[in-house]
């Protein structure tokens, strides 16, 4: 059998109770279903591959060199949906200049002032979605305060306008917005696969147990490759997107 990024971070009770418990059946996929692109932004991958612990010291949030890892994957993910004329759809976050707006993020973020020294030294918005996988006429942005893309947002109802019945979820961070999104759209009921290479976390086993608990509960976590067959299945002109052009004055 092959092994699961969690194996080696599992106890053998943890081990027997997964495999007599019933956990982590396969839900299977949708039929309509829409890709989410969670966080991946500059504030969480850097401009470039570097050592995490080198990246942190500018951005604070930085998943180091594992978001780049994860960036090709999300790429081919993307290509496949644009396609097959599934939905593509990236979150992200929106903050005032002076942060007043960040609310309980600041009890928890001992370096949150730091952005705005960061954001002064480089030519990236915290904010801004890598170039390598950047949004294109026809799909949607959501923007976000807190952890999940579906709180207080319009995700719901795009997926709703669009006629979704699940979603496919990459991104970032694993155990933070990407598996908060999952728990809302699980909660919605939506059928949820998780790309698991297609996400990252800037602590290696915070992000391997995360995709272990979402895989026993809420999610199909799923290698790339069989999203992009899976993908591949589906005909094309099922949804209704954005036409990608200017309105006419």
């Amino acid at each position: 059998m092959q092994e699961r990024p969690w194996d080696k971070f599992l106890t053998t009770r943890d081990k027997a109770v997964f495999a007599t418990s019933g956990f982590g059946a396969r839900g299977g996929f949708g039929k309509r279903p829409a890709l989410l692109v969670i966080d991946v932004s500059y504030a969480f991958c850097d401009e470039k591959p570097v050592p995490i612990l080198e990246s942190i010291r500018n951005w604070h949030t930085s998943c180091g060199e594992d978001a780049w890892l994860a960036i090709p994957h999300i790429r081919a993910l993307i290509d496949k949906s644009r396609e097959r004329g599934v939905p593509v759809i990236y979150t992200t976050g929106v903050r005032r200049a002076d942060s007043w707006d960040g609310g309980s993020w600041r009890w928890k973020d001992a370096r949150l002032s730091d952005d705005g020294e960061q954001i002064a030294k480089s030519s990236r918005g915290a904010n801004e979605i890598v170039a390598e996988i950047a949004p294109g006429p026809r799909d949607l942005v959501v923007l976000k305060q807190k952890p999940s893309g579906f709180f207080g947002t319009n995700l719901a109802s795009y997926l709703t306008l669009l006629g979704c019945d699940s979603v496919i979820v990459t991104g970032t961070t694993t155990s933070g917005c990407v598996r908060a999104t999952v728990i809302d759209a699980f909660s919605l009921n939506y059928r949820v696969a998780v790309a698991e290479d297609g996400c990252f976390d800037r602590a290696q086993a915070s992000h391997a147990i995360n995709l272990c608990d979402m895989h026993a509960k809420y999610a199909d976590v799923v290698k790339t490759a069989e999203l992009l067959d899976y993908l591949g299945t589906l005909p094309t002109g099922q949804f209704e997107l954005p036409d990608g052009q200017p309105a006419m004055a």
